[in-house]
């Protein structure tokens, strides 16, 4: 059965990790190896595995600091907090043996998770980005690296995420170069390199993503069932994974498939008209909560990051529980800097435009408007950030390919928040409040230095009264205030912005950034 459930390299991959454990030498996880990249200006961490009562020392430049395993082998010392360095250097850990780690520097970390629209690479994976052979060509950034796994798991296999946490996972740096760029994450590689132009410092990107996963798989079961409003998400999985063969769900899809080819070989020959080809087998087990917390965080902890970068929302941006998407964001990111023991820094993409423009003046279950605005609400936790991307996708921009532009964004709110940089607008506008002033509403925002409609008259506000029948309305700039207001509308309730699949609205400010959805009606 193993062999049916885990391909020979990822056996031969535990395997290997688990000989030195049994021979009890020093042993570390895969990201303290060749190339990596350690964050200044805070204490780092190191970890590992050795024999219990062992003491271990860590030596890296000046200091070295000292560990004793305990009953269960595990050891951990924390170096003082380094200052930034672009010389390589040697980092040691002795015990019975010594393990030496080559080229390692000293700047700035930041984890880069979520699902396909991360995990895109700059050509490969999910697509190419808009003009990639000039980006490959000009990657010659050695201080920039980035650590990978070396299998991640797929939807679209039958292996599955452990039920337990894992220690480790084979995988290794890799140094920035044209012969290597073309397989980095493409978000992380152009917000990385804004940093290291920037600030002039070595750049680590750690990727963890997985295309085609919900939210609630990068989260720990014990967060999620920790939290009593998220518990339909947990019960409809629970639910569904009841008698849930993903072996034999692949072997339907398959002979669904095989019977489609041959049907469309008949309507070829026959001339007539393509049928529909069935949907492509997706192992729903890969996406149960807390699996890929499990297999591809859980790892990488307490590795030391400035922060985490988070675009993921695609997966639930549509059905019955999309609307737990902000409580869930909040979680995730509470477990995470719960598990690291430190308030690390957490920016995200909301999800851009996509599918086609919806002619309504609200579509209320439209793909993605409950993610964006879970998104938006969950700026209220200390040191977040979101970029509006609402204008970088389009009506078949499943995998923008764009990714420098989302990369800026990303790169602009981390300059201000974390870096302290002035910047005269780093965010598109954010409502603040909205207040009814008889037939009209008045909506303030932040970040809304000169604002303004792009491209002529404001568009993208709805307006309800008390029935929360939305109909558009007409909408008028006033300073850093939007005045909204409708005809067919004396008693206002509520205004929505943008809150569509594929919305209209082109509110921007003075910076060019755009707004970002929102409603001013309780859930």
């Amino acid at each position: 059965m193993i062999s049916r459930f885990l391909p020979a390299l990822r056996v031969a991959a535990l395997l290997s990790l688990a000989v030195p454990a049994l021979q009890a030498e020093v042993r570390l996880p895969s990201i303290l190896s060749d190339h990596m990249v350690l964050q200044s200006g805070v204490p780092v961490a190191n970890w590992g595995w050795a024999r219990p009562g062992e003491e271990v020392t860590v030596s890296f430049g000046k200091q070295s600091k000292s560990a004793t395993p305990g009953a269960d082998g595990k050891w951990r010392v924390q170096l003082e907090a380094l200052p930034p360095s672009r010389e390589p250097q040697v980092l040691t850990v002795r015990g019975t043996n010594a393990v030496t780690i080559h080229d390692v520097l000293v700047g700035e970390v930041w984890l880069c998770s979520g699902q396909s629209n991360m995990a895109m690479q700059v050509d490969g994976l999910h697509g190419t980005v808009d003009q990639a052979a000039e980006e490959i060509a000009a990657a010659r950034y050695p201080e920039i690296r980035q650590f990978a796994f070396d299998q991640v798991y797929d939807i679209y296999k039958l292996e599955v995420p452990p039920r337990k946490p894992e220690d480790d996972r084979p995988g290794h740096w890799v140094v920035c170069s044209p012969e290597t760029v073309a397989h980095f994450s493409a978000i992380g590689y152009f917000a990385g390199r804004e940093l290291h132009q920037r600030l002039s410092r070595p750049v680590g990107m750690v990727l963890s993503a997985v295309g085609g996963t919900p939210i609630e798989a990068w989260t720990s079961r014990s967060a999620q069932e920790a939290q009593p409003d998220l518990s339909p998400v947990l019960e409809a999985w629970d639910k569904e994974m009841t008698g849930y063969n993903p072996a034999a769900e692949q072997e339907k899809d398959e002979a669904a498939k095989k019977a489609w080819l041959a049907e469309r070989a008949v309507a070829m020959r026959e001339n007539r008209p393509v049928p529909k080809a069935p949907l492509r087998f997706k192992n729903r087990q890969v996406m149960e909560p807390g699996g890929l917390f499990n297999a591809h965080i859980h790892p990488l902890i307490p590795y030391t990051v400035r922060g985490v970068l988070w675009y993921q929302g695609e997966r639930n941006a549509a059905g019955p529980l999309t609307r737990f998407y902000g409580r869930q964001l909040e979680t995730l990111i509470g477990d995470w800097r719960s598990r690291w023991g430190s308030e690390v820094y957490f920016a995200w993409v909301q999800l851009p435009n996509y599918l086609k423009p919806s002619p309504a003046p609200s579509q209320e279950n439209g793909w993605g408007v409950w993610v964006r605005e879970g998104q938006r609400q969950a700026l209220a936790l200390p040191r977040t950030g979101m970029a509006v991307t609402i204008d970088l996708g389009g009506e078949k921009a499943g995998h923008p390919t764009n990714k420098q532009a989302f990369g800026e964004r990303l790169s602009r709110i981390i300059f201000h928040d974390v870096y302290g940089q002035d910047s005269p607008a780093w965010c598109g506008p954010l409502l603040v409040s909205a207040e009814r002033r008889g037939r009209e509403m008045v909506l303030s925002f932040r970040h809304a230095e000169g604002l303004m409609a792009d491209g002529g008259e404001l568009k993208g506000f709805a307006i309800a009264g008390p029935d929360q029948k939305f109909v558009w309305a007409n909408a008028r700039i006033e300073g850093e205030q939007v005045i909204v207001t409708a005809n067919r509308v004396s008693e206002p309730a509520a205004v929505r912005y943008n809150w569509a699949a594929n919305p209209s609205g082109n509110l921007r400010n003075g910076a060019g950034l755009p707004a970002s959805p929102f409603r001013t009606d309780d859930w």
